[in-house]
């Protein structure tokens, strides 16, 4: 990774986005990190500064295009742009269907899909104009099929995962890249709340950034992980029938 590179990271107050920020700024990355809790994302900025990386700190939410154009605003005026956008921001949660809650679907949605289509309107014009830049957009081995208790998660993931893939091939010939990362479990503050019986082969947090960062500069189409995970779920995609699959997703509902 060159030194110096313009790095925006979203979602940087805890967990993956906060460990992509500084491992980005011990490599000597200029980094911008954006969330809503201004405390965490303070820390999350001293430790990209301790690691020797320059920081750029932008508090508010990806679910508003406001505060994202202000902030790619801030991003344009101190370093004229970035050579990557990791759109790393989302939420989770658990809702069984049988106390379904509409605005459960609307808050996951808002965050995981409306934050990556808000930093995409920012960002796209400017990296077609310079002919170069990447982008990184977080989605999850669970967008390739539905899971119990996770429907508006795993459904927001998917709408990331397809909407990366067509940005990916109507930016062809543009000089910008679209990688599309997609983690198993891993720690953080978000899978805590998890039942660890759903929990297959849990990663640590620098492992994963290591695997997302190596995907990120070798401009990989898909970063898929753990392989014991991805190969399970992927298996279930294209495999496993309907009906064999639902008899065996259904234990996992009924806890």
């Amino acid at each position: 990774m060159a030194q110096g590179i313009r790095v925006l990271v979203t979602g940087a107050t805890s967990g993956i986005g906060q460990g992509l920020a500084v491992e980005l700024g011990r490599r000597g990355a200029r980094v911008a990190i954006t969330g809503r809790r201004e405390a965490k994302l303070m820390e999350t900025a001293d430790a990209v500064r301790a690691a020797g990386g320059e920081c750029l700190t932008l508090v508010g939410s990806v679910t508003s295009l406001a505060d994202v154009m202000r902030h790619y605003a801030a991003i344009r005026e101190r370093w004229g742009g970035l050579d990557w956008a990791i759109l790393n921001a989302g939420v989770g949660g658990a809702m069984n269907a049988r106390e379904f809650k509409a605005e459960h679907y609307h808050r996951m949605f808002e965050t995981n899909i409306g934050g990556v289509v808000n930093w995409l309107e920012a960002v796209i014009p400017d990296m077609i104009a310079a002919g170069q830049g990447t982008i990184a957009g977080m989605a999850s081995l669970a967008a390739f099929r539905g899971l119990p208790n996770t429907g508006a998660y795993c459904a927001s993931k998917a709408a990331v995962l397809t909407l990366l893939e067509s940005t990916r091939l109507e930016l062809r010939g543009t000089g910008v890249s679209v990688v599309t990362v997609c983690p198993g479990f891993i720690k953080s503050e978000m899978t805590a709340q998890n039942d660890p019986r759903d929990m297959a082969f849990v990663m640590e947090t620098e492992d994963a950034v290591r695997r997302i960062l190596r995907g990120i500069e070798r401009k990989q189409r898909l970063v898929h992980f753990p392989w014991q995970l991805s190969f399970l779920m992927r298996y279930l995609v294209h495999t496993v029938p309907g009906f064999l699959y639902d008899r065996m997703a259904a234990k996992t509902a009924r806890r």
